[in-house]
């Protein structure tokens, strides 16, 4: 008994110099207590006038936690004795939040990822912000205090501004139930969950991983397209790769003739699937340069149909099925941790 009051009061805690209000701490205390084990199915839970007194809050407050509890299907009350660890709330199903900035094929094989590691164990939500700051910010306001675990791939300009707000919006989700996905905010201070991607280090290490076959080519031309959010974060790699490797390399913002040359290898930043690498294939075609022998296409980001375009796509990219599986593991384990993401080129026909 003293081992169980002893957990109890570990977890029936508050900091009233904390921003989030005391319900809210509350309650995030319990549930975690629920799905980390912790408390189990059964345990029998202070009365809102003991809480009320150990705690030295109003019974109002212990009233509104108990309440939402129940309505979250974590706690139920027998009349005449109290409340209860709800016996289904070891085996409910996970619900989770999922705020995405937009739908891609990697975004598709991230999820499936993360789906097959959940099993039956997830109820999942996703919103779509379209790298929008205002809808980041009231999605997130809307799903506050309605699930368990929050999950976020935050992608946004890069200007100190847009990154501030979007940092304040993320700051407003418990460190407990958050896990950051491809883009890490370093300054995101706390112990929650981050899966990303180092842009500058990642295109450094797999290029140099060919660098031989890179100078067999005449120049590295990059084309770095408008809805490429991280392009000068990947340039800043590319550019410390060719000094020191002594590779020429040139910078595009569109697709001209003029730049198709034969003897070139072309990287194609965010082109995938979209307009820039139709329009590298289409231009190849006109100028007769057959792809894979005359001149060399790298994408940027792996797909579901990278193996069949154009016989056979080239591509760096992040590894999406990992990054899929770390997110599940993190909520399955209750271990909230920080991981680079493995980062590979994947050789095919056309380089």
């Amino acid at each position: 008994m003293r081992e169980s009051n002893t957990i109890m009061n570990n977890i029936f805690t508050v900091d009233a110099t904390q921003h989030a209000p005391i319900y809210k701490q509350l309650i995030s205390h319990i549930e975690q207590g629920i799905n980390d084990g912790t408390i189990k199915a059964g345990d029998p839970l202070p009365s809102m006038n003991e809480l009320s007194a150990q705690l030295n809050i109003s019974k109002e407050t212990v009233k509104k936690v108990y309440s939402l509890l129940r309505e979250r299907g974590f706690i139920e009350s027998v009349h005449g004795k109290g409340c209860f660890v709800s016996s289904q709330s070891n085996n409910r199903r996970i619900k989770i939040f999922m705020l995405l900035d937009k739908l891609s094929q990697y975004k598709q094989i991230l999820y499936d990822a993360f789906m097959a590691k959940m099993g039956n164990r997830a109820e999942v939500t996703i919103y779509l912000y379209n790298q929008s700051p205002e809808l980041f910010d009231e999605f997130i306001d809307r799903a506050l205090d309605n699930y368990d675990y929050y999950i976020v791939t935050p992608h946004f300009r890069l200007d100190p501004e847009t990154q501030a707000r979007a940092l304040k919006s993320l700051k407003r989700i418990p460190n407990r139930k958050l896990v950051v996905l491809d883009y890490w905010f370093k300054s995101l201070p706390g112990n929650y969950g981050a899966v990303y991607q180092d842009m500058a280090n990642d295109i450094y290490g797999c290029l140099d991983s060919v660098c031989s076959d890179l100078k067999c080519y005449k120049r590295l031309n990059v084309v770095i397209l408008p809805s490429s959010l991280y392009g000068q974060l990947i340039v800043v790699g590319i550019d410390r790769f060719c000094h020191d490797r002594g590779i020429e390399v040139e910078y595009f913002y569109d697709i001209s003739d003029e730049m198709m040359q034969a003897g070139g290898v072309y990287i194609l930043l965010n082109g995938q699937l979209g307009f820039g690498l139709v329009e590298i294939a289409r231009r190849a075609k006109e100028k007769g340069l057959e792809i894979g022998k005359d001149i060399g296409v790298i994408s940027y980001n792996e797909s579901y149909l990278s193996e069949i375009l154009l016989g056979g796509l080239t591509t760096v990219s992040t590894d999406f099925e990992q990054m899929g599986q770390a997110a599940a593991e993190m909520i399955l384990s209750h271990n909230m941790y920080k991981k680079k993401c493995d980062f590979r080129i994947t050789r095919r026909k056309t380089f």
